[in-house]
């Protein structure tokens, strides 16, 4: 099964619409828990892009200063 790759911004995105839904009590106790499984996916996925781009902005730096 192939992982479709999520945007930082569509991650963002999804999260938000998730959290909109808890806040509004729209959800269900079953849905709850995927809710929130799938939003601790999405927030690892932000946290590994933007360490990503730090290192790649770091070593752009670098670059430039040589």
């Amino acid at each position: 099964m192939t992982k479709k790759k999520v945007s930082y911004v569509d991650a963002i995105a999804e999260i938000e619409n998730i959290l909109e839904k808890i806040e509004d009590n729209s959800l269900d106790v079953d849905e709850l828990a995927e809710q929130v499984k799938r939003v601790s996916v999405l927030l690892k996925i932000c946290k590994e892009k933007l360490h990503n781009t730090e290192i790649e902005v770091e070593n752009i730096l670098k670059e430039i200063e040589e």
